[in-house]
């Protein structure tokens, strides 16, 4: 009820106007990484069935993509669906699966993510899906391989632990191969058989979880080392222009050491 008072009153356009003077000016992160947490809560606080908060919160992922763009950030790493979240009641997994077939069939059709050049990537054991989306998502990222004007990664069936272990299995294999020598193994190469070894920057400058909980629950557990670190006390179909502009400030006023 307040924020709806809030929104009718334009208190919320005024301090995103504020916000706005706030960070211009002032370096914006390139790579953003985003863990959409709390759609199901959101929906059970309000009586409604779980599916319910995944559509509210694709909505905002979908708005979430243009304040990006408008605010300058060229990357932007969403963890959708991890390979635990697999595992819960099939009657919601077949929910967002359908809903993630329903946008990415929207997002093949759509000229806005090709007269961007959105270049869009799935992260993840995509194999874990059923057919009909694996098909979708290589159509998707055929699609759009070519752009470079944004990079957005989508982490669906993805766990930051079995990203390690593909890693690991891959430097192995070229090792078995003749393809690489042991001594030739150190962080930079590592970077380059992850998941994220496409984008041109790799590593989040900030990841922001919504919900309350202050964890990365597995999300890209080498690339993160540095990232800063942002934690908002709002479920994920609540999430605002103004938290992305918030999180964006408080990055602004870390000091950013890198270990040194």
């Amino acid at each position: 009820m307040l924020r709806k008072m809030l929104e009718i009153l334009g208190v919320y356009k005024v301090y995103e106007y504020w916000l706005s003077r706030q960070i211009n000016g002032k370096p914006i992160p390139s790579h953003v990484g985003l863990i959409l947490d709390g759609n199901r809560r959101w929906a059970l606080n309000k009586g409604l069935p779980p599916y319910v908060g995944h559509e509210f919160g694709a909505k905002v992922a979908e708005k979430v993509l243009k304040w990006a763009k408008s605010l300058g950030i060229k990357t932007m790493t969403l963890y959708v669906l991890s390979t635990e979240n697999l595992k819960r009641d099939p009657v919601e997994v077949k929910h967002i699966i359908s809903l993630a077939e329903e946008y990415l069939s929207r997002i093949k059709e759509s000229r806005e993510f090709h007269d961007n050049k959105v270049k869009i990537k799935f992260i993840g054991k995509i194999e874990l899906l059923p057919e009909k989306i694996q098909k979708l998502i290589k159509e998707v990222e055929e699609s759009t391989k070519e752009y470079n004007s944004f990079f957005l990664n989508i982490a669906m069936a993805y766990g930051g632990r079995q990203e390690i272990v593909d890693m690991v299995k891959s430097i192995a294999h070229d090792v078995q191969n003749s393809k690489l020598k042991i001594e030739e193994i150190d962080q930079q190469l590592i970077t380059k058989y992850l998941y994220t070894a496409h984008l041109p920057n790799p590593e989040p400058d900030i990841i922001i979880r919504t919900s309350g909980e202050e964890r990365l629950s597995g999300f890209l557990l080498w690339q993160s080392a540095y990232s800063e670190l942002v934690f908002f006390d709002v479920y994920w179909p609540d999430f605002r222009k103004i938290d992305l502009m918030r999180a964006i400030r408080i990055y602004q006023k870390r000091s950013r050491r890198f270990g040194l």
